[in-house]
């Protein structure tokens, strides 16, 4: 079991004691803890890419996290900011072997750009993962605050590059502003004309019909016409090889794809739906 413990942040939050109003709870465990984090390089259809500093999104807020996504770039500078202060040492390594273009993080295309970064500053870190993206860093809010809140190096003139510092010359031109009908749904939840319902659709019981909604979308739709056809060509690069060899070629590439799923996810959305519409039914009814 995990303990989590109230945690007392030493400056103003940005976003984090807004949506957890009763104090922003985190796992004890990763108090004076050496961490090192292992990202991928990859685009992302809220933050447009998503690296090292995204990676304690998983691991340091509870399931009630999905309700951070409206303000998910203020999110990640608060929780760079938790990380300095409980860790006693922070380091990231970013594989770039396979790097993610397009509606991260589920539905990316791969390109083999054989990259590995690594650094001490997660900000540094994303920022430069940005420019070989063909990004200005500083033009992506979550970079840019962290940059101005000190805690870390955003801008790449800033940023001194070792090893192979070639690589930080290069322009992939990556497309990070794209979207598939899934995300594109979330937007609307989260800024568009959704939004008014942001509450009832995702802080309410009946919050496992966008769970189900997801399954539906990338399981029965996406990864079986798309995804894994993606999958598959990955597979017979160097990498996938070597992923394959050091493994097993046995293994699911999408362990969320498989018989049962689809169904559970069917029965849940239904479920869902019906509870969703119900419940719109009555407040209309009771404001007329």
């Amino acid at each position: 079991d995990v303990e989590w413990v109230t945690y007392e942040p030493k400056r103003p939050f940005l976003a984090l004691d807004q949506v957890y109003k009763h104090g922003v709870r985190i796992p004890k465990f990763f108090y004076d803890k050496n961490v090192l984090h292992l990202p991928t390089m990859k685009t992302h259809v809220f933050t447009h890419v998503t690296g090292a500093m995204k990676n304690a999104f998983g691991g340091l807020l509870d399931q009630r996290r999905h309700w951070t996504h409206s303000v998910i770039d203020e999110t990640l500078v608060d929780l760079l900011q938790i990380q300095q202060d409980i860790h006693s040492g922070l380091f990231a390594v970013m594989d770039g072997t396979l790097a993610g273009e397009g509606p991260g993080p589920r539905a990316t295309r791969w390109h083999v750009k054989n990259v590995i970064m690594a650094s001490s500053d997660p900000v540094a870190l994303d920022a430069a993962m940005a420019k070989i993206m063909g990004l200005d860093p500083l033009s992506l809010r979550f970079i840019r605050a962290a940059h101005e809140r000190g805690l870390g190096v955003g801008d790449p003139r800033e940023i001194k590059f070792i090893g192979d510092a070639s690589a930080a010359d290069e322009n992939w031109k990556f497309s990070a502003y794209e979207n598939t009908l899934a995300s594109w749904g979330q937007h609307q939840i989260y800024h568009g004309f959704l939004h008014p319902f942001e509450h009832l659709l995702l802080r309410t019981p009946i919050v496992p019909w966008s769970f189900a909604a997801s399954n539906v979308y990338h399981n029965w739709y996406w990864f079986p016409f798309i995804g894994k056809k993606r999958a598959d060509a990955a597979l017979k690069t160097e990498w996938g090889e070597l992923l394959q060899k050091k493994y097993s070629p046995d293994r699911p590439i999408n362990p969320g794809y498989g018989s049962r799923v689809p169904f559970a996810a069917a029965s849940g959305g239904l479920v869902a739906a019906a509870a969703l519409i119900a419940r719109l039914y009555l407040a209309l009814r009771h404001s007329g």
